[in-house]
């Protein structure tokens, strides 16, 4: 292999952690079928991360690679996800390429790294860290200008406090996206929690008090197949 071929092939990989197509446990798009690409790598040690297997490595694949694992005609749907995928500076270009092969791009973020490059046509589901992640660091509020009012702002909520600081952040500041979710933060099966999580009844008993324009969420996949990597 050449120099310049070796150079073409890096800006057309990425490390992958696992592909697989499951139900949409989280957001608007709830229930749907999705193509999920995790990718490797994560900046971020939230207190309730449930997917630490994907920190480090995975598979160097090519985008021919990837497109090769799903098919446009068992759903349009395809998410880039993590970890934290924007840590991989060519998953811009692989959301290109999804797009051209007719996907309906979609990725998860922590909010914390910036999304000013991602395209236009991708649907951005963006996390703000509440305090309770242990990771609440600001970066968001950079990130707020460049979202579409038709993507997705989430905040894992773990306890009162998260809540109290969820409620005034929605207050006090005119958010660019009116889809705004609100989770129930629950532990992996397999860690302790290192904090008192909130009842997601009470957390829903709050939102109604409060008449929060918030949608309140239980991650649905989990309610299906527990803490099962690929589902």
């Amino acid at each position: 292999m050449t120099l310049n071929q070796s150079a073409k092939l890096k800006k057309t990989t990425l490390l992958v952690k696992e592909i697989f197509t499951s139900i949409q446990g989280e957001g608007a798009h709830i229930g749907l079928p999705f193509h999920f690409i995790r990718l490797s790598g994560c900046n971020l040690r939230c207190s309730y991360c449930d997917t630490a297997y994907a920190f480090k490595g995975g598979s160097l694949l090519t985008f021919s690679e990837i497109q090769g694992q799903i098919e446009l005609g068992q759903t349009p749907y395809a998410l880039l996800t993590g970890g934290e995928p924007l840590m991989q500076p060519n998953s811009i270009e692989l959301m290109h390429e999804l797009q051209k092969s007719g996907f309906k791009v979609f990725i998860e973020t922590h909010g914390e790294a910036s999304i000013a490059s991602i395209p236009p046509f991708v649907h951005i589901i963006m996390d703000i860290k509440t305090p309770g992640s242990r990771m609440c660091r600001g970066g968001f509020q950079e990130n707020l200008a460049y979202l579409k009012p038709t993507d997705e702002l989430k905040l894992v909520i773990t306890d009162q406090n998260d809540y109290d600081w969820a409620k005034q952040l929605i207050k006090s500041q005119e958010l660019p996206t009116k889809n705004i979710i609100f989770s129930a933060a629950l532990p992996a099966s397999d860690t302790p929690a290192p904090y008192t999580t909130t009842p997601p009844k009470e957390l829903a008993e709050n939102i109604l008090k409060d008449q929060l324009p918030v949608r309140f969420q239980l991650q649905l996949h989990k309610q299906l197949w527990g803490d099962v990597p690929g589902k």
